[in-house]
């Protein structure tokens, strides 16, 4: 974000993350992508381009003098946190789907990333207990967005697979685009909410109930029934 701006980091980071945890469980798990979750990805990751083209055109200071070379640089390093944020998603789904509780899995994979993290945090972390604002900004990210947030997160990929846990995702920058329209007061273009609708169209097709079709009684009380789809004769098991 600090290289490519914070609109093209949002839609590199998160808008390519179901893509790229799709190809993971394509490619290790051998799962079919289906026509709803291909759909619902569409609706998605058009609605975060809009929304942040959006975002772009109210924070551009009208001069257009930017650094390719750094623009691209900051694409790449948000594509590999995209696929770094699906490698953990579809990992947590691994481990959560082996009958490992939610909660042990996120707090051993959050306590193991804080251990890794600490020589940062003692190396560049002096501005963080500087005053007591910053220390309560990084408090707060600690506890809502980080605990409580992954904590729910673990529970949702007990429930769905990785692919579908991350393009639900895709709500955040929608989320985060309400809130400063309605909250901080900055101004949101049609464009914007254009994308907001299409995000929550996504929403709406991922999470949509498939209709099931029941079998009629007397069928069931008839072994021997006529398969519609295929016209012939089949008998059911006992």
């Amino acid at each position: 974000m600090h290289l490519a701006g914070v609109a093209v980091g949002t839609i590199v980071s998160i808008g390519t993350a179901p893509l790229a945890s799709a190809l993971i469980e394509r490619v290790v798990d051998g799962r079919r992508l289906t026509r709803r979750w291909t759909l619902a990805a569409a609706l998605g990751l058009f609605g975060t381009a809009l929304l942040c083209v959006a975002e772009a055109a109210l924070t551009t200071d009208g001069t257009g003098r930017t650094s390719m070379a750094g623009t691209l640089l900051g694409i790449g390093l948000g594509l590999v946190a995209a696929a770094t944020y699906a490698l953990y998603s579809w990992a947590a789904h691994r481990l959560i789907t082996r009958q490992i509780p939610s909660r042990v899995a996120m707090g051993a994979v959050f306590g193991l990333g804080g251990l890794f993290l600490l020589p940062v945090l003692l190396a560049t972390g002096a501005p963080l207990v500087a005053s007591w604002p910053n220390a309560a900004v990084g408090t707060y990210m600690a506890l809502v967005p980080m605990f409580a947030g992954y904590v729910l997160f673990g529970w949702g990929l007990a429930h769905v697979p990785a692919s579908t846990a991350t393009t639900l995702s895709l709500l955040e920058p929608a989320v985060a685009a309400v809130l400063a329209v309605l909250v901080v007061g900055e101004r949101l273009l049609a464009t914007g909410w254009m994308g907001i609708a299409l995000v929550i169209a996504c929403l709406a097709v991922l999470t949509t109930p498939t209709p099931t079709h029941r079998r009629p009684r007397e069928q069931l009380r008839n072994p021997e029934h006529h398969d519609s789809e295929t016209g012939a004769a089949s008998i059911a098991p006992r």
